[in-house]
């Protein structure tokens, strides 16, 4: 039930920011779980509170922090060696 809430959250939040990020493909990942004493319903409103807080400061910084530069990759046919 975690799990599938916190999916629901992250398909609306690309549907907020979805104009406002830099195209390509995008993986969230919980940078760590969260707390199941602090939490201990999965379907509660707190749990339901902190995941969203959480994700929306990621799309926030994802969509307004400018990318790296990307270093350019060599595109040109790989010759095996004779």
């Amino acid at each position: 039930m975690t799990r599938n809430l916190i999916k629901r959250q992250l398909r609306a939040a690309m549907g907020r920011y979805a104009t406002t990020l830099p195209g390509g493909l995008w993986v969230v990942r919980l940078r760590s779980p969260f707390d199941k004493a602090a939490f201990p319903s999965p379907g509660s409103d707190a749990l339901r509170a902190a995941a969203h807080a959480e994700i929306e400061q990621l799309f926030h910084q994802a969509a307004h922090a400018p990318l790296a530069a990307q270093p350019r990759r060599d595109r040109s046919p790989r010759r095996r060696p004779a």
